[in-house]
């Protein structure tokens, strides 16, 4: 869950939160298939597309038009468990997955990196149709990230592994990385593909088999706008920036919006998201907050969502202190450090938080102070597969990415052998 407190002493690039996308932007984006084939809706076990055991489906939408793109077998427990017998077989000792080398494991992600590499247009085209956000942000966000973190983590199969420590008297100790063994996975809706790769490369990397579900009650949103906290005085460039990142006056329709690259914005996940999300909105209007912009739908049809501001906002509103996942800026002010750092700090949640400052010192006492999973200085959602990410509190448990990632899959061995002092 994502409920980042953004600190912002200097207002110079409010921007600045795109970095990645902008600095990816570079690249040449190929035209997409807006209407692209969909060969796949079924549940996938033990390497073979099976319906669900009820037979029962469900549509995925089109969220810019609210039309059906297609129905998708509806997994249930009976299909969980069938996914979990299959994956326990496969991890059975002497079975082939477990006797492969672990240097074969990092070829087969390098494999499905290449693949999805070759596919990565149509891949982007899916991954819009079906999530809502831009097809750019696809094609140069999502997918990018994918294939960094498929090579990242088939460069670890065959390099995580254990220590020799040197305990007292006549014994070798060393540790293992085992596999935990089989995992189940719940994958968001913000970001499916992305998050699958998170998820599969540490597991694949070491060994364990993973038992894919989609969680089917958290649809998120394509953009998240955090809360902002802002030292004595408004800044006013944020009203006039803001409605620039959504569907605006002069873009092409909504069934065709999501595919331009003008668009920075996409609509919301679903019908069920887009109701609460704006359901928030008039939380903040009736509490006393200061509706700046936006406010309501931004399109006649699909899920869209005007970008919204709200300025006086206090720290026991609803919009406040809970997460949106929608485009919506709550901005509160405050008037020192340590104060704003005991209110950021009183949440629920803790998964990122960023600071905009020229103050080195400033920056480095906040990083340390604010209780977030990750902190951002002069720059906003930047990821890596080397870094780790996750946060604290109710934003979850331990980390995804870089080695601590990794973590999680393995169950750490010790084994200690008497080493005799004579040669018998």
């Amino acid at each position: 869950s994502l409920r980042p407190h953004l600190l912002a002493e200097a207002w110079e690039r409010p921007q600045r939160g795109g970095d990645m996308l902008r600095a990816a932007a570079t690249q040449a984006v190929p035209a997409p298939n807006q209407q692209p084939e969909i060969f796949y809706n079924k549940i996938f076990i033990d390497n073979e597309w099976h319906d669900a055991v009820s037979k029962k489906t469900f549509p995925t939408v089109n969220q810019a038009t609210g039309e059906v793109i297609c129905q998708v077998a509806e997994g249930d427990k009976e299909d969980v468990d069938r996914a979990v017998k299959a994956a326990r077989a496969a991890f059975q000792l002497g079975s082939p997955w477990r006797h492969m080398d672990a240097s074969c494991r990092g070829r087969l992600l390098n494999s499905l990196a290449d693949l999805t590499e070759r596919d990565r247009t149509c891949l982007a085209a899916l991954e819009t149709l079906d999530n809502g956000k831009p097809y750019v942000t696809s094609y140069l966000v999502d997918l990018d990230m994918v294939l960094k973190y498929l090579r990242y983590y088939a460069g670890w199969a065959d390099k995580y592994h254990g220590k020799t420590i040197p305990i007292d008297g006549d014994f070798f100790s060393y540790t293992r990385h085992e596999p935990v063994g089989v995992c189940g996975q719940i994958i968001p809706w913000n970001f499916p593909l992305l998050m699958q790769a998170w998820k599969l490369g540490p597991a694949l990397a070491t060994g364990n088999v993973v038992v894919m579900k989609v969680a089917e009650q958290t649809p998120l949103t394509a953009l998240c706008v955090a809360n902002l906290i802002k030292e004595a005085g408004f800044p006013p460039g944020v009203v006039n920036i803001v409605p620039g990142f959504g569907p605006a006056a002069g873009l092409p329709s909504p069934p065709t919006r999501m595919w331009t690259n003008k668009t920075e914005q996409g609509p919301q996940v679903d019908e069920t998201q887009f109701k609460k999300i704006l359901g928030y909105i008039n939380s903040g209007k009736q509490e006393g907050a200061n509706l700046l912009c936006g406010g309501g739908p931004a399109a006649d049809r699909g899920y869209y969502i005007q970008p919204t501001v709200f300025g006086d906002v206090q720290d026991g509103m609803t919009i406040a202190k809970e997460e949106i996942f929608g485009p919506v800026m709550q901005i509160l002010k405050f008037k020192t450090t340590e104060e704003v750092v005991g209110r950021a700090n009183n949440s629920n949640y803790g998964l990122a938080a960023a600071v905009f400052t020229k103050d080195l010192d400033k920056a480095n006492y906040l990083s340390q102070a604010l209780q977030a999973g990750t902190m951002w200085v002069n720059c906003y959602d930047v990821f890596g597969a080397q870094s780790p990410f996750g946060g604290y509190k109710m934003s979850g448990s331990g980390r995804e990415l870089g080695e601590y990632g990794l973590q999680a899959y393995t169950e750490v061995k010790t084994v200690t052998v008497t080493i005799p002092q004579k040669n018998s």
